[in-house]
């Protein structure tokens, strides 16, 4: 059963909320049981569990990280995340201001089921190597 647009931008607010908490586990908390994140065509990262060891390993990454939401975009269960987060690198302390989106499939719930996650991995890097 889709999901009413409304209800969909307030999960992409509490999502936002939940990673500028800094806390892995509320991050994970917006997925189903069994969810899944993949990014950039990578492995997956399948079950809260995981998902909060993608979102720990961001904030090593990236320790003041601060996400924004750009828009949301909402068909039946399916939904476009848009984000920029900005922060800097750990180990170069460069500034980074990285944009990418989320593609959800939602469950009836109104957890995520699959995101697949995209961003610019060679602007990434090019932003952490201070270029």
């Amino acid at each position: 059963m889709p999901l009413p647009a409304f209800a969909v931008a307030d999960i992409a607010r509490a999502y936002t909320a939940a990673w500028n908490s800094g806390d892995p586990n509320a991050v994970a908390s917006f997925y189903a049981e069994d969810g899944e994140i993949i990014i950039n065509r990578g492995d997956p990262w399948t079950g809260r569990t995981r998902v909060a060891d993608m979102a720990a390993g961001f904030y090593a990454d990236v320790p003041d990280l601060s996400l924004t939401c750009d828009g949301i975009r909402v068909a039946g269960t399916h939904a476009n995340f848009v984000w920029t987060f900005t922060g800097h690198d750990a180990g170069t302390k460069n500034a980074l201001n990285i944009s990418g989106w989320e593609e959800w499939d939602l469950a009836e719930d109104g957890k995520v089921q699959v995101s697949r996650g995209w961003f610019d991995a060679d602007d990434y890097a090019r932003q952490v190597a201070g270029g």
